[in-house]
């Protein structure tokens, strides 16, 4: 008996055999099956780690490319800053070598512009160009532009009269100011705007300036002053010191005036710099329509302040208006349009950075064309400004511990 049933006993280790050598019956109830189907399961999931590896890596190459896309996007734009405020630099220098040259050329003062006719003539200059530059970042619709952001708007639109109005108030007090100041207690002061237009930054738009940054605007301002300081002549000091003045009225004008004219700055690049609402369904407007509208506005002040009256020595509109005159008109609506373009992709405090710079470029070319006299105050005036706008834009240097 013993013998009959250890062929029996044998089988089912014979057959379990067999299906460990084949490794294909998955659904056999024996160990091996068991065994068989983790491993299948071992395969399929290093399959998935090759593909969560994959997916990865083509994650990182994307991401990479992002980064790559963004830091060449920052470089375009620090780019197009700079050509921006070297812009305006060499606008601001050029302004004022052909304007000084269209009052001092030597004719007589009956053949002279007057000043009001100038600002309304550049005001309308700018308000034209404005208008076509319009006309082009719209494709032709200039039309449908107006409608939409100025008549469909016209609360949006009459946003634009606040800094209009900001700088009329501001150069009526520095005609209040100049009365009561001598020429240096009033260069002195005025530039303080660069201060004023940071305090102003800092309350409207929280920006945020370190103790160095504002020491250089600091630095600039009296930099600045230095520098126009050091282009008076003698008899500007012997007519300073005959005038009668009114210190405290003076101060406060000048104060009010650079508070004005930072907060005209300032309001208007809040306006410009406006994050679009999202899902609205009327797009922001373009800096050029901005523009234009702080042009109609300006151009209805200087109709105001006797832009079309003629003078009181009986001259005509637009008289003296000679080839000069006409470039200085150029200038001067071409530099509106670069402000405008600089307030909008960098700051009012960089703006005021630029004009620091100008200062000095346009009395150094002063001195080389029309034989100005500068002294040490420029000298040091200008290394102030020049020391300053480096030190606002770059960290001091650290000092590294070497073990």
């Amino acid at each position: 008996m013993h013998s009959r049933r250890s062929p029996k006993q044998k089988q089912p280790q014979e057959q379990e055999h067999h299906h460990q050598e084949q490794g294909t019956l998955i659904t056999m109830p024996s160990a091996d099956g068991i065994q068989l189907s983790k491993t299948n399961s071992n395969g399929s999931s290093n399959s998935n780690i090759r593909d969560v590896e994959k997916n990865e890596q083509e994650e990182s190459s994307s991401s990479n490319v992002v980064h790559a896309q963004k830091a060449d996007s920052s470089m375009n734009m620090a780019t197009f800053k700079l050509v921006l405020l070297v812009g305006m630099v060499l606008q601001n220098s050029a302004t004022v070598l052909v304007g000084r040259y269209t009052r001092s050329n030597g004719a007589p003062a009956e053949d002279l512009y007057e000043v009001s006719h100038l600002i309304l003539i550049c005001e309308l200059s700018k308000f034209i160009l404005s208008c076509g530059l319009e006309m082009y970042t719209s494709q032709g619709k200039f039309m449908e532009s107006v409608k939409l952001h100025v008549l469909d708007r016209p609360m949006d639109a009459l946003k634009i009269s606040v800094p209009a109005g900001l700088y009329l108030v501001q150069n009526t007090l520095l005609y209040v100011a100049l009365s009561n100041l001598t020429a240096p207690m009033f260069q002195v002061t005025y530039q303080s705007k660069l201060v004023t237009t940071a305090i102003c930054s800092v309350i409207l738009l929280q920006r945020s300036y370190n103790a160095r940054q504002w020491l250089s605007l600091v630095g600039i301002s009296l930099g600045v002053a230095f520098v126009v300081l050091g282009e008076r002549k003698a008899e500007d000091e012997e007519e300073d010191s005959e005038k009668g003045v009114n210190l405290s009225v003076g101060l406060v004008a000048v104060t009010v005036a650079c508070f004005s004219s930072a907060m005209a700055g300032v309001y208007f690049e809040k306006v410009l710099k406006k994050p679009a609402t999202h899902g609205a369904k009327v797009p922001n407007a373009s800096v050029w329509m901005r523009n234009m509208q702080l042009a109609f506005f300006s151009v209805i002040i200087a109709l105001f302040q006797g832009g079309l009256k003629t003078s009181a020595s009986g001259k005509s509109y637009l008289h003296g208006f000679d080839m000069w005159v006409w470039i200085l008109v150029l200038l001067q609506s071409c530099g509106g349009l670069l402000v405008a373009a600089v307030i909008k992709y960098a700051d009012n405090v960089l703006k005021g950075l630029a004009t620091g710079v100008s200062v000095v470029l346009s009395s150094g070319l002063s001195m080389l064309i029309f034989n100005t006299p500068l002294g040490p105050k420029f000298a040091m005036g200008g290394a102030l400004i020049m020391t300053s706008v480096w030190f606002f834009s770059n960290p001091l240097p650290t000092c590294t511990r070497v073990s």
